[in-house]
């Protein structure tokens, strides 16, 4: 018996009809008969900071810079007033040295000059660790702000800084490297040009490697037992005084002048003014206003 093989086929004009939509009019914005239910929070903005498990990090503003700058700024002018105080204290207390020669002193008088003097090396040595942080925070937000504004990558990172800067010896030698990096940027020279010091920062690295080399002095003099030593370091203290004072100087000035050159404009000098009015200007033309469709 053969076997026959049956193949259905879609007659002509029984294909599929695809649906024509119909465009309906717009009628207008939706309407709800109550108020619905969903919307957002009723929360004020806040930075993606706020959200838990989330960190972001926020660019360095110039504003911020210059703040922490004037709190730098003012306790180096402190810092110095008391490395002053402090000097004058080692000066007294040589005097009486040489008074002494001749007679006996009051205890009074001595009780005195060693009041000065312990109590304005313990006020200076407080005020300068205190000024000292905040100026190092200062120098990590001016690096950063820097780095923003031309765009750049920081030359090195806050880490390797941080160990330049308080590493004895080393310090000596790399924080005119810094300053001269951070210097080299706000002036937006190229990145490829290497840092060329100006006389600012060279005067301001010259007293830094001074101070501290006499401060070093100071420090292994105090060793000596005999008398002269002992009056040789009194004026060794007293010079370390001085040039700590003048040091401290120079560094208000210093971070002066860069903040200046990073932003020449202060925002708190800047006068705000406003339109009151305006006269003998022509009459702007009005817009055309489309009138919708009355909804049905």
């Amino acid at each position: 018996m053969q076997r026959q093989r049956w193949i259905a086929t879609v007659p002509p004009g029984g294909g599929r009809r695809t649906r024509v939509r119909r465009k309906l009019p717009y009628l207008g914005p939706p309407s709800y008969g109550t108020p619905p239910n969903w919307g957002f929070p009723p929360l004020a903005w806040r930075w993606p900071t706020a959200v838990p498990g989330t960190v972001v990090e926020q660019p360095v503003t110039v504003d911020r810079v210059r703040s922490v700058a004037g709190h730098a700024s003012s306790m180096m002018w402190a810092l110095a007033g008391l490395a002053v105080i402090a000097a004058a204290g080692e000066v007294w207390r040589y005097v009486l040295l040489l008074r002494s020669r001749t007679g006996a002193l009051s205890s009074g008088l001595v009780t005195a000059s060693d009041a000065l003097v312990g109590i304005a090396a313990i006020l200076t040595m407080a005020f300068g660790l205190l000024a000292a942080v905040v100026t190092l925070w200062w120098l990590h937000l001016a690096r950063h702000a820097a780095a923003d504004l031309v765009d750049e990558r920081l030359a090195r990172s806050d880490g390797q800084v941080l160990v330049y800067l308080l590493f004895p010896g080393l310090n000596l030698a790399m924080a005119g490297v810094i300053l001269a990096e951070l210097e080299h940027q706000i002036l937006r020279r190229p990145a490829d040009q290497r840092p060329e010091p100006t006389n600012h920062v060279k005067i301001w690295w010259a007293t830094w490697a001074a101070s501290g080399l006499l401060f070093a002095v100071t420090v292994l003099w105090r060793f000596r037992d005999s008398v002269q030593a002992r009056a040789d370091g009194v004026v060794l203290s007293a010079l370390t005084d001085l040039s700590a004072a003048g040091f401290a100087v120079l560094t208000a000035l210093m971070i002066r002048r860069l903040v200046m050159l990073l932003a020449p404009i202060d925002s708190t000098t800047v006068r705000y003014q406003r339109v009151v009015r305006v006269e003998g200007a022509p009459e702007p033309p009005l817009r055309a206003v489309k009138t919708l469709p009355s909804r049905r």
